[in-house]
């Protein structure tokens, strides 16, 4: 059975100190022999810098190949759920599976209000009048109060799944949310993550086989066509592509 937990506190260094830390990290990891750092290796420097309280993992549960990369050099880190009320089934089950088969612990986080208390004071469907305040509230609002307890923060941006992502680092200082935020995972395509997740067996939301390239909220995710973008699903038929977490 899942239990919701609170993030740790631990004491944090300055933004200052945070920023710097970053910028160095930056330089380091695209300094290497290889055109840049490995997923693994940029966990590694993370795991050099950082107690593994200190860190967290911001997980969709469309799959758990990023929280067993960290997890295997960061064991018990944290793995933050945004639980926003309008989850499919399959993202639901695959976020109890992460918290049984894996070497995390997972956070759930919760938006301020619950769909019903949304729906009393936006009214119904806020999602399809107004797309952005509901991934505000449901989504941007409920991470940035989490991650006030940690320096770092792991993210699973790829740079294929959209233009909007093409340039994502593997280090930088979050500004919006002052702490180090980490993208491993943004040189690997669809293909690297899928193939990570099959050799390794880690838990893969069943939805990743039946058309659904990247998952949202039920309310808001279609299936993608071949050919098409792998974000299309999301927001279709909006000008939305982003639901903010990330820009």
């Amino acid at each position: 059975m899942s239990v919701s937990l609170a993030p740790r506190a631990t004491a944090r260094r300055t933004p200052d100190e945070l920023r710097a830390l970053a910028e160095q990290g930056d330089i380091e990891l695209r300094s290497l022999e290889a055109d840049e750092a490995s997923p693994a290796e940029v966990v590694a420097w993370v795991a050099r810098h950082f107690a593994p309280e200190a860190a967290a993992v911001a997980c969709s549960m469309a799959d758990a190949a990023l929280p067993h990369l960290v997890s295997a050099q960061l064991p018990d880190v944290d793995v933050l759920f945004l639980d926003t009320g309008y989850h499919f089934s399959e993202t639901r089950f695959t976020r109890d599976e992460v918290d049984r088969s894996l070497d995390v612990r997972v956070v759930d986080v919760l938006p301020a209000q619950t769909v019903a208390e949304q729906d009393a004071e936006f009214g119904a469907q806020l999602y399809e009048r107004d797309p952005a305040l509901c991934c505000a509230r449901r989504k941007v609002d409920p991470l940035q109060g989490a991650l006030g307890g940690y320096e770092v923060w792991f993210t699973g941006v790829r740079r294929d799944e959209a233009p909007t992502r093409t340039r994502t680092p593997l280090v930088a200082w979050d500004e919006r949310n002052g702490l180090v935020k980490v993208n491993p995972v943004a040189a690997w395509s669809f293909d690297d993550l899928i193939g990570y997740a099959t050799d390794l067996k880690v838990p893969v939301n069943l939805l990743l086989t039946h058309g659904y390239p990247s998952i949202g909220c039920e309310p808001c995710t279609r299936p993608v066509a071949p050919g098409e973008d792998p974000r299309s699903g999301r927001w279709a038929g909006l000008s939305k592509t982003e639901c903010g977490l990330h820009t």
